[in-house]
């Protein structure tokens, strides 16, 4: 019985997690309280604090999952024994088909901490920011080693503007809606990065 219990709850939060992303895409971070999520699960407002005992916690427990579902698979892909191009590919479709299927993630991840001024969450966002950053750059540090890539280039800066490129995507979403094809968006990207890379 306790099993069903937990994972009736565990439903329930993907489900607030959801309305949260939903919110944030459609309507805006002014438009974020727990009696909108409410209203977007269903439930009453009292059930959303049943599950999380504030919207921060909200917010920390989505940002775990960005650690779980997104970060942790990149530094898989960029560690990984194939060539440094394809995973240069898989790194980069990976990262935008995340974002594109959680709409609302880009926004949520920076600019509620700048919004609220909440040291401790920028703190996470910014060890969350280095992580993709890292693994994106040992994928150009290894392909340089290997032969493939313009060593001239500086990693850094190729990083910082990989970084953007999810950002450029949101901005699109958001203002072309579903006429935004994400796959080719990933192989526009891809070209423009091999572009700055080839020798």
């Amino acid at each position: 019985m306790r099993k069903i219990n937990r994972q009736s709850g565990d439903i329930r939060r993907n489900q607030i997690k959801s309305a949260v992303k939903e919110i944030l895409f459609y309507e805006g971070l002014q438009k974020l309280t727990t009696k909108n999520i409410a209203q977007k699960v269903g439930i009453s407002e009292g059930t959303v604090f049943k599950h999380f005992t504030s919207k921060k916690a909200i917010i920390d427990d989505m940002l775990k999952d960005v650690r779980e579902e997104l970060v942790e698979p990149l530094q898989k892909i960029a560690h990984s024994k194939e060539d440094a191009a394809i995973r240069l590919e898989k790194h980069i479709c990976f990262h935008l088909d995340y974002l594109a299927k959680n709409k609302g993630i880009t926004i949520l991840l920076f600019t509620e901490a700048s919004y609220k001024n909440d040291a401790d969450l920028k703190i996470m966002l910014d060890k969350t920011y280095q992580l993709m950053e890292q693994s994106f750059a040992t994928i150009i540090r290894d392909g340089i080693a290997e032969g493939i890539w313009d060593e001239s280039v500086s990693i850094e800066d190729l990083s910082s503007l990989y970084m953007g490129i999810p950002f450029t995507m949101n901005i699109e979403l958001v203002l072309k809606a579903q006429n935004i094809i994400e796959i080719n968006y990933c192989k526009n990207m891809l070209e423009l990065l091999k572009r700055i890379l080839r020798k």
